[in-house]
């Protein structure tokens, strides 16, 4: 059973930087969505971004220019690599892999399995 653990959080003021991690315990590949969420307190989870095939990445439009997904050359952790980092943007972060057929990537019921979380603070 696949198990994903996230880590990389912390606090940062805007305009600051943080990378974060999942570490997966199976091949990150080309047959699912590997993303990335976030849950703000009292929001909605909703997708950041995902990996939807090799090479190929999703953003939402809010964090688009700013944040990149990438895997390591293991094939077996996922990164969120955050730039200018806004007030906005605080919340727990989840990596997150779905079956890709029939579901857009930033469908969050998709997604059966699911890291702890890592939160992120942005202060202004």
């Amino acid at each position: 059973q696949l198990q994903m653990v996230e880590s990389g959080g912390g606090s940062v003021q805007t305009g600051g930087s943080l990378t974060l991690s999942c570490a997966a315990s199976e091949y990150i590949n080309s047959e699912y969505y590997w993303a990335w969420f976030r849950q703000a307190l009292e929001k909605e989870r909703e997708g950041v971004g995902a990996m939807v095939g090799i090479s190929d990445t999703r953003y939402a439009d809010s964090v688009k220019g700013r944040f990149a997904i990438s895997r390591d050359k293991n094939l077996t952790t996922l990164f969120l690599q955050m730039n200018n980092l806004r007030p906005e943007d605080t919340g727990k972060y989840y990596c997150a892999r779905a079956l890709k057929y029939g579901w857009h990537w930033y469908e969050a019921q998709a997604y059966k399995t699911w890291g702890q979380g890592t939160q992120v603070t942005v202060s202004s």
